[in-house]
């Protein structure tokens, strides 16, 4: 795969991966995968929450602002 970046795109990858130490390949190679990992995570929490409902597992709508209020906060 091959992906393109504008110059300015490209030096600000280079800044960022000199300041952490590796090239910007392999920063971007590593950020590309964090995503895949995320997205995972993502998905299967979703089915999960998808399966919750099905099967009638509902919260008040006050508990679900408690931690969306204690989400925001932290």
């Amino acid at each position: 795969m091959e992906v393109r970046f504008t110059p300015e795109q490209e030096a600000q990858l280079s800044m960022i991966a000199t300041n952490a130490g590796t090239d910007a390949e392999r920063l971007v190679q590593d950020a590309a995968l964090r995503l895949l990992e995320e997205d995972a995570h993502f998905r299967a929490a979703v089915r999960q929450g998808v399966e919750q409902a099905d099967r009638g597992d509902f919260i008040e709508e006050a508990e679900m602002d408690a931690r969306l209020e204690r989400m925001l906060r932290s």
